[in-house]
């Protein structure tokens, strides 16, 4: 249970840091970018929109490969040999079905 939960607060923040970063980048080339004027931080500029496509990527990477791991510590009701816990079988099994009443006919 603890590993789930873990890994959700990191699915979380990886999603948060993808959508920060992604608002910061501009459609167009400019973004963060485009707040640097001057000709002699041209290749500051080059480097800030590199590293934030870097980053995108990297953090798209590492969103996928926490979200395919979630699968294996999912906490689940089965015990070791994979059959269904008798308590929960049981359950199952005396669930009584819910009688929702029908409304009166309309007596237009």
């Amino acid at each position: 249970m603890g590993a789930y939960i873990i890994v959700s607060v990191l699915i979380l923040i990886t999603s948060i840091l993808l959508m920060l970063v992604v608002l910061v980048q501009n459609s167009k080339g400019g973004g963060l970018a485009s707040n640097f004027s001057g000709n002699n931080q041209y290749m500051g500029v080059r480097k800030t929109g590199d590293f934030l496509e870097k980053s995108t990527w990297t953090l798209a990477i590492v969103l996928l490969v926490l979200s395919l791991f979630s699968i294996f510590v999912i906490p689940r009701s089965t015990n070791a040999d994979g059959v269904m816990d008798t308590e929960l079988r049981d359950q199952i099994e005396n669930t009584q079905p819910v009688n929702i009443p029908t409304p009166p006919p309309n007596q237009n």
